[in-house]
């Protein structure tokens, strides 16, 4: 049986909930509470560092819980069974089940290959742990979120040191058979130990210039390692020792600086590697958004538990999202961070690539970056300045010294009180109408939502100059001025001298993807004449398109590095990850295990190098920014509503991704990039399944009706620019946060009755 909320507060409007979140009863209350706001309560003796921490710990007991039921043949229940031990007890998995039919329409009719549907199977890395398998539902109304996958609470923050085996050492020697390294592991105090010391160390005075993270409670995606909790990239794998001996370079910085670092949050695994070869396993999920891992399972909206939570690092918008923990560090390669940031309502700050650490574990390349999940610009500015700089474990972070400012970039911030100034007066903010082209019915409320935000809100209320880029599929306004250096003009001129081969690509059946009548774009009268503006450029070359198709190194050489400076004795490299790991489908393992016998390190031939074409995205985007004087751009960060968990999502369609309007090409730029709570939409057309007409195949189409949605859904406004503007995109979207304030936290998982 599901474990429901203990606080049941569904029902109440918006406004309602966020009044309540005002209320501590007198006392202090972690939900809704700022970086400063803990530090003031802890000053003022309202409350202590361990307080704070247990404050959180009683969250993790009420609303950390399972949130998805299986998708089974007839829907029949399954016996009941537990996973792993959360908060002091086992999770409890539901007995009930979803017949497939309800999924998959005319499913008697399908003679596709067999679809993954869900199962409970057994954990290899704790053989007493049942796991969820295969296709699965958000439960309506859950009261569970699944966000924190290993809290740091002695006993059960490890599995190798699970129990007394994590026995602290006041407590007495280990138990027989304990593994050798749990008697070094032991020594690490867990989150409430940590916070204890911090107590009787600082009490009411912490030295904040010394530790500005003081008390700040933290999780991490599991793609990030703590030295004091278990880190599997959120595999089922079992690692002769699974907490990492070290924390990865900007977690050991926030520890430093007085972090608690509390819970490694749910995400969907690190896959290390997957390639085409030998092993072959057809298809058996049908397209879909199921971002979980093996060993933590999904997570659910805290919204609507039944809608997508959006992105491999959705335990960490979740999880700052329902108040289970203060902020949290994400990672993004094409739009981790800032989909869980929309979908969830708290604010993403993403910074140039470098002033941050890289993506973590195998995600140490040109693309991925770490990014801050905080319910404020303000809080994530804050965790910025904590963290950012040059770490001498990641190469990435070698960057240019001006492009991190002398001064903090909280010193950046527009606070309440400057809104009436109009503080961006100077400012001149682009709108990219290339991400908000209204491709279906489900893109129209959010794009004109936003529009009206930009204009009355930015340009009347804030003061900000605000100009429009121009995209055939969008209605051309002729209130706001057009760029008069567009995308493509720069698009023109660079990519024939930066990267001719780009005109090279192929599509799928062979065809030049970007032909030209009149022209052979592989020539070098070509590019000369659209260098010079004398011939044309495709039009399937725009910012949506321009961002797919290149190549980062082999995720083999990525992984290998990684484990052989972790040094565990079992796992020591990707071939050794496959042979003791859980994977979540066939497909995915049969593409690992082809991976495995992969020994070349480079790219795909014949492909274009990633890196290559971040340095050419930059010259580009940094030119129409000069010539046009742009500081900040901005554009709604996704268009369309959280779809159903476990159905459909929207079909790609005018090269706008499934998951977000503009994933790809703000990852791939690298550049800043901050994602802020603007408001909600109360309606959906969402997608549905349909069965092909050889009936071997179901493809996700575009829903024609529209319904009402259970529960309002937050969107987000998406601030944007070239490498080294962080400054201007921290302004900017403080003071839109400033003028509007739109966040309100998730109704259905207010206070606790004991926190009030």
């Amino acid at each position: 049986m599901i474990k429901m909320k203990p606080l049941a507060i569904c029902s109440l409007t918006l406004a309602a909930a966020s009044s309540l979140f005002g209320q501590a009863g007198g006392g202090f209350a972690v939900e809704e509470a700022s970086i400063s706001d803990i530090q003031n309560a802890i000053r003022a003796g309202q409350t202590s560092c361990k307080q704070v921490v247990q404050m959180y710990i009683d969250r993790a007991k009420a609303y950390n819980g399972v949130c998805t039921e299986l998708v089974t043949k007839d829907g029949m229940s399954i016996p009941e069974s537990t996973g792993m031990v959360r908060a002091g007890a086992p999770i409890q998995y539901p007995t009930k089940t979803v017949p497939a039919s309800t999924v998959f329409p005319n499913l008697d009719q399908y003679v596709g290959p067999p679809i993954e549907l869900g199962k409970m199977i057994t954990s290899v890395s704790d053989p007493k742990v049942k796991l969820q398998y295969g296709w699965r539902v958000g439960i309506p109304e859950a009261g569970q979120l699944n966000a924190l996958e290993t809290l740091n609470i002695r006993g059960e923050r490890s599995i190798t040191c699970k129990g007394d085996f994590d026995r602290a050492p006041s407590a007495g020697p280990l138990p027989a058979g304990a593994p050798a390294a749990c008697e070094e592991f032991r020594k690490l105090p867990d989150a409430l130990e940590r916070a204890a010391e911090l107590d009787k160390q600082y009490g009411q005075n912490p030295d904040l210039a010394k530790l500005p993270m003081y008390c700040a409670v933290f999780n991490l995606k599991d793609w990030y390692d703590a030295k004091d909790m278990r880190g599997t990239g959120g595999n089922d794998v079992t690692f002769a020792m699974d907490v990492p001996k070290v924390d990865s370079p900007d977690i050991a910085v926030l520890r430093e600086k007085g972090a608690i670092i509390y819970a490694i949050s749910a995400a969907s695994n690190v896959t290390g590697a997957q390639s085409a070869g030998l092993n072959k396993a057809a298809s058996t999920f049908p397209e879909t958004d199921l971002q979980y891992a093996p060993w933590s399972g999904q997570t659910c909206n805290p919204y609507d538990t039944t809608r997508i939570p959006r992105g491999t690092s959705n335990g960490s918008g979740v999880a700052v999202s329902a108040n289970l923990t203060t902020c949290g560090i994400c990672e993004q390669t094409w739009a981790s961070c800032k989909g869980p940031a929309s979908r969830n309502n708290v604010v993403n700050l993403l910074t140039t690539k470098g002033v941050l650490m890289d993506g973590g574990i195998t995600g140490k390349n040109a693309g991925d970056r770490a990014g801050i999940h905080c319910k404020s610009v303000a809080d994530a500015a804050l965790v910025l300045d904590a963290m950012k700089g040059f770490k001498s474990d990641d190469i990435y972070t070698a960057i240019p010294k001006g492009i991190i400012p002398k001064e903090p970039y909280t010193s950046f911030l527009v606070p309440d009180a400057k809104v009436p100034d109009k503080p961006l007066k100077g400012m001149r903010i682009a709108i990219a109408r290339e991400f908000m082209v209204k491709h279906t019915k489900n893109d129209v409320a959010i794009s004109d939502q936003i529009n009206e935000e930009i204009k009355t809100v930015l340009r009347d209320k804030l003061g900000a100059t605000v100009v429009e880029s121009v995209d055939p599929m969008y209605q051309d306004d002729p209130a706001i001025p057009n760029l008069t250096y567009t995308f493509e003009d720069a698009m023109a001129e660079i990519l024939p001298h930066a990267m001719p081969e780009y005109f090279w690509k192929k599509t799928a059946t062979g065809e030049l993807e970007f032909a030209v009548p009149g022209w052979d774009v592989k020539t070098t009268e070509y590019a000369v004449a659209l260098s010079l503006h004398k011939a044309p450029l495709s039009p399937k070359i725009n910012l949506r398109s321009i961002a797919h198709g290149f190549t980062n190194l082999s995720s083999v050489l990525l992984s290998d590095q990684y484990l052989a400076a972790r040094g565990d004795a079992r796992v020591k490299d990707w071939a050794s990850w496959v042979a003791n790991a859980t994977f979540k489908t066939e497909e995915e393992k049969a593409q690992a295990l082809n991976a495995a016998a992969n020994h070349d390190p480079r790219p795909k031939a014949g492909t274009i190098s990633y890196l290559e074409m971040q340095s050419v995205m930059r010259m580009i985007i940094l030119k129409v920014m000069y010539e046009n004087k742009i500081d900040v751009f901005v554009n709604p960060e996704q268009t369309t509503t959280p779809y159903l968990l476990g159905g459909a999502p929207e079909p790609e369609v005018n090269s706008r991704g499934t998951q977000s309007c503009c994933q790809e090409f703000t990852a791939l730029i690298g550049g800043p990039e901050a994602d802020v709570p603007a408001g909600y939409v109360t309606t959906s057309v969402d997608p549905k399944y349909t069965l092909t007409k050889d009936k071997k195949k179901y493809i996700p189409v575009t829903g024609d009706v529209e319904t009402k949605l259970p529960h309002p859904m937050p969107i987000s406004m998406m601030f944007w620019a070239g490498p080294g503007y962080d400054t201007d995109v921290i302004k900017a979207a403080s003071a839109y946060e400033a003028a509007t304030h739109h966040r309100v936290p998730p109704p259905s998982f207010g206070p606790l009755a004991t926190h009030q």
